[in-house]
C-alpha cells in the first residue's frame, strides 16, 4: 500500500539521513528500484515527472502498476508515489488518481502567489493524508520541460512557504538537473545552513539534481538538513550503456537473445546496482 512521504522524512530528518527519489519510466524501472528498496530494508519515493506520466499512458495506470507491483513483489517497505515538478493542474490530477505524496512547483510564480497556491493544496492533501512538497528558488537545467535557470533560494521566502505546513521543501542553492558541468561551482552550503536555520530543525529539505554530486556534498547536505535526495538521470545513464553494451556485444543475435526480457535484463541489473548505491550513500538502508 502507498503511503504519505511524511513519516518517512520525519525519520530521516531526525536520524539525519536522506530517503532516495528515484523517478520511474516504466515497468522495468520500478520493478528494479522496488526490489533493490526491499533488499536494502529502507523507504523509497517514486518519482514521476508529468512528461514520463503521459509516457507511462496517465496517473491512473502509474497507480495501478505501482500498487500492482508492491502486492505482487511482496514489498513490504514504506513506498510513496511523488508527482515530482507538479503544476497546480498537475497535482490535482495525481491527487486525484491516487498518488500519495505531490509536488507543486510555484518557484516561477511570484511569491504571493507561489504562496497562495501552496497554502491551497497543503489544506487538500492534509484533509487527505497526503505529503506535499513545495519549492522556492528554481533548480537549474531542464527535466521533461521544466526549465530552471538555478535561482539560489531566498532563506526568507522559504520560510514563508514552510510555515504554510508542507511536508518538504525544495530550495535552490546552485544544483541543477542532468549532468553537472566541468565548471560547476558546487552546493551552496552557506545558503543551505540559512534556509536550514529559517525553516527550523524539523522541516524535511529536498535536494534536486542529486545525480553527480560528490559524496562529500551529498554528505555535508544531509547533516544541515537535507532528508530527501532526488535521482534520475543517474538511472538513465546506467540503464543507456548497460543496453548499448548488450547489443553491441551481439547477444541479442544469439538465441532469443532479441527477447525485450532479455534486450532490458542488464539495464534493469545497472539500475538496480545504482540505487542500492545511493541508498547506501543516503544512509537510509534498514531505516523502513
Amino acid at each position: 500500500m502507498l503511503v504519505s512521504a511524511k513519516e518517512m522524512l520525519t525519520k530521516a530528518r531526525a536520524g539525519h539521513y536522506a530517503v532516495g527519489q528515484f523517478n520511474i519510466n516504466n515497468l522495468e524501472w520500478t520493478k528494479a528500484i522496488l526490489l533493490t528498496a526491499e533488499e536494502m530494508k529502507s523507504p523509497v519515493i517514486l518519482g514521476v515527472s508529468e512528461g514520463a506520466g503521459k509516457y507511462m499512458c496517465g496517473y491512473d495506470t502509474i497507480v495501478g502498476m505501482v500498487n500492482g507491483m508492491i502486492k505482487g513483489l511482496g514489498i513490504t517497505v514504506p513506498v510513496a508515489l511523488h508527482l515530482d515538478h507538479g503544476s497546480y493542474e498537475g497535482a490535482y490530477k495525481c491527487i486525484e488518481a491516487g498518488f500519495s505524496s505531490v509536488m507543486f512547483d510555484g518557484s516561477h510564480y511570484p511569491i504571493e502567489e507561489n504562496l497562495a497556491k501552496t497554502k491551497e493544496l497543503v489544506e487538500v492533501c492534509n484533509k487527505l493524508g497526503l505529503s506535499l512538497e513545495a519549492e522556492v528558488g528554481a533548480i537549474g537545467g531542464e527535466e521533461d520541460g521544466v526549465v530552471g535557470g538555478g535561482e539560489v533560494a531566498d532563506p526568507k521566502e522559504c520560510k514563508m512557504i514552510a510555515d504554510l505546513g508542507v511536508t518538504m521543501l525544495a530550495a535552490g542553492i546552485g544544483n541543477i538537473h542532468g549532468k553537472y558541468p566541468e565548471n560547476w561551482a558546487g552546493l551552496r552550503f552557506d545558503v543551505l545552513e540559512a534556509i536550514s536555520n529559517e525553516v527550523g530543525a524539523e522541516m524535511p529539505l529536498v535536494l534536486h539534481g542529486g545525480t553527480g554530486i560528490p559524496a562529500d556534498m551529498i554528505k555535508k547536505a544531509i547533516s544541515l538538513g537535507v532528508s530527501k535526495i532526488n535521482v534520475n538521470t543517474e538511472c538513465q545513464l546506467a540503464f543507456a550503456a548497460a543496453t548499448r553494451q548488450y547489443i553491441e556485444e551481439g547477444k541479442d543475435l544469439v538465441g532469443k537473445g532479441f527477447d525485450p526480457r532479455k534486450v532490458l535484463a542488464p539495464g534493469v541489473e545497472a539500475i538496480k546496482a545504482t540505487v542500492k548505491e545511493k541508498i547506501e550513500l543516503f544512509g537510509s538502508a534498514n531505516k523502513a
